[in-house]
């Protein structure tokens, strides 16, 4: 894919991504769970193909990036098993499903599709890490106006 493509396309999965969250006022959890998967997929992925090429790749695509936010106080203790039984796994998979199958319309590599995917992540792990309670892990994402 060339630089033009690989940046049309990126842009396409931004868009994409944006108009569904914000279409189906997905919940902070949920994005998060999505974009986990999928990093947890591409990162094990690529790691294989760098050990066995005895490669590396710089730490901004194989690691979260770090926040700028220092992490809120939570007076609440919500275990997992809550949060799992709550989450809507079909507007999960509707997301899920965006992802991959535009990552593969537009042909990213792996490295393209990860740094793609950090920017989401990290602001995802921003606002949970601004969290004070449940009741934020389960307010739809704030999208950024110029995202």
């Amino acid at each position: 894919m060339s630089d033009d493509g690989s940046i049309d396309g990126l842009v396409t999965l931004q868009e994409r991504m944006v108009n569904l969250i914000n279409q189906l006022s997905m919940p902070l959890v949920e994005v998060a769970l999505v974009l986990q998967k999928h990093m947890s997929a591409l990162t094990a992925t690529l790691q294989e193909h760098l050990d066995s090429a005895q490669q590396s790749a710089h730490a901004n695509v194989l690691l979260p990036w770090p926040l700028d936010v220092e992490a809120a106080e939570s007076s609440t203790n919500f275990p997992v098993e809550k949060v799992m039984k709550v989450v809507d796994a079909q507007r999960m998979d509707i997301l899920e499903t965006l992802i991959r199958v535009t990552l593969i319309e537009i042909d990213a590599s792996i490295i393209e599709a990860l740094l793609a995917l950090r920017s989401w992540e990290h602001l995802v792990r921003t606002q949970l890490a601004l969290a004070k309670g449940p009741g934020q892990l389960f307010s739809p994402l704030d999208i950024p106006e110029d995202w």
